[in-house]
């Protein structure tokens, strides 16, 4: 396969982001913001954003373009600098499962999203008992399969020419979905007492900061929201070019993801503020809580229907990576494989086991396990292959190729001794507490 790098910093940058923001910024950082202090766990999730994107993130940038390819030739090429090419190539199976699992899980919800979307574009939407509603489908064995396969098809079609069709998707994909969250803030913000929600959001009570699990809390929806799992971000590195500045792209990537959660944050907290409701976690705050505030605002057709589009467009940029990663190493690992059979053999693998998952019943419990184990237990594995297993030297000359200032054994510090051990203490965590971050 011949590799083709994005046009520019912004076009890989954009990309980047549209892997990042999904359904951890729409409902996930809502939810656990509102569960978690407010502002408080707002100050606590921009710092491990700020540690994470600085080491953990550019170094998953950095060994994806050493490597020059995705998670599996990047773990071998990390490996083989202590002779161990055999150990990386085993080990990088991992982390890629878990992109490929996660992949399975979450086009079934974007297919969800399709399904109220072109309700809201119908108006039947709008008269619907949301809990009714969303239990119609959300219970039922292959509810959503025409808007599963849509979404499928329609993500894959993106990545027919690889980094070229990833950016120019990106480029109207992302824009769009802060404009359309932007105008639904904004017209969250006219409610009566959404101002209550602002002051929750933005006002810390500082007492919450004793409390360990929101530090935990805040900590694991940083790591998680910046897809630093050990593989979906090193595809993209490999694509960026030689004299792109990695950290600066790093920290540029991480500001936008945070803007997007503030934005979905400035939707979700206030309306439910304004209306009294509970900020339920996960598919409930986006089927059942926000469809009834839609329900009873003026305009509130559009607004689902800018709702929903600006939702199907974060989840599609992210599920594109997942499927990329994916491509990307079995393409590598197998060269005679084309990308037209790669993207066919993921459209049938994904559709096929996703077919069977379509009730929340199974695609919950699914996800939950992938969360819990698979993407901790390959974030560690990455974190220490980037900065205990291959050569400082190594990881350093790459992070300073293009770099606008030279980053040393600061930079190397923190990543070693500060991110690979807070990411072995989130797996941890994770593991046996059962915590789904």
């Amino acid at each position: 396969m011949s590799k083709k790098n994005f046009s520019s910093r912004w076009a890989f940058i954009l990309a980047c982001v549209g892997s990042a923001v999904g359904m951890a910024n729409v409902w996930g950082f809502p939810y656990k913001l509102g569960t978690n202090g407010g502002g408080a766990f707002l100050l606590i999730y921009v710092f491990f954003i700020a540690l994470f994107s600085y080491v953990g993130l550019s170094a998953e940038y950095a060994i994806g373009r050493r490597a020059k390819t995705g998670t599996l030739g990047s773990y071998k090429f990390a490996w083989e600098s202590r002779n161990l090419g055999i150990v990386g190539s085993i080990i990088g199976w991992l982390p890629l499962a878990g992109s490929l699992c996660i992949a399975i899980g979450y086009a079934v919800i974007i297919a969800y999203v399709l399904k109220a979307l072109i309700q809201a574009l119908t108006g039947s939407f709008m008269s619907v008992d949301t809990n009714v509603w969303f239990e119609s489908f959300a219970l039922q064995e292959y509810s959503v399969l025409p808007y599963h396969f849509i979404i499928i098809v329609g993500t894959l079609f993106t990545l027919f020419f690889g980094a070229k069709s990833i950016e120019k998707t990106n480029k109207i994909m992302m824009p769009l979905f802060f404009v359309l969250f932007t105008i639904l803030a904004i017209n969250v913000a006219m409610l009566p007492n959404a101002f209550d929600g602002y002051k929750f959001l933005f006002i810390p009570d500082f007492s919450k900061l004793a409390d360990p699990m929101v530090w935990v809390s805040a900590m694991g929806q940083a790591f998680f929201s910046l897809s630093i799992t050990g593989s979906g971000m090193i595809v993209y590195g490999a694509y960026l070019a030689k004299d792109e500045d990695i950290v600066e792209s790093a920290k540029t990537t991480a500001f936008f993801d945070t803007l997007a959660a503030l934005v979905a944050a400035l939707v979700m907290i206030p309306a439910v503020f304004a209306y009294a409701m509970d900020p339920a976690g996960g598919p409930k705050l986006l089927f059942v809580t926000l469809p009834k505030i839609l329900q009873d605002m003026i305009g509130g057709q559009i607004f689902a229907i800018i709702l929903f589009t600006a939702v199907i467009f974060g989840g599609i940029t992210s599920l594109q990576n997942m499927f990329e990663v994916v491509a990307e190493s079995l393409m590598h690992k197998f060269p005679r494989l084309s990308r037209f059979w790669t993207l066919a053999l993921l459209c049938v693998v994904c559709f096929g086991i996703g077919a069977f998952m379509e009730p929340i019943s199974s695609w919950g419990p699914w996800m939950d396990f992938v969360s819990i184990y698979i993407i901790p237990i390959g974030a560690v594995i990455g974190a220490i292959s980037w900065f205990w297993v291959i050569k400082k030297e190594e990881i350093l000359d790459e992070i300073n190729s293009g770099a606008n200032k030279t980053y040393g054994s600061f930079w190397y510090f923190v990543g070693k001794f500060i991110y690979v051990p807070l990411t072995f203490l989130l797996c941890v965590i994770a593991i046996s507490k059962g915590i789904s971050f």
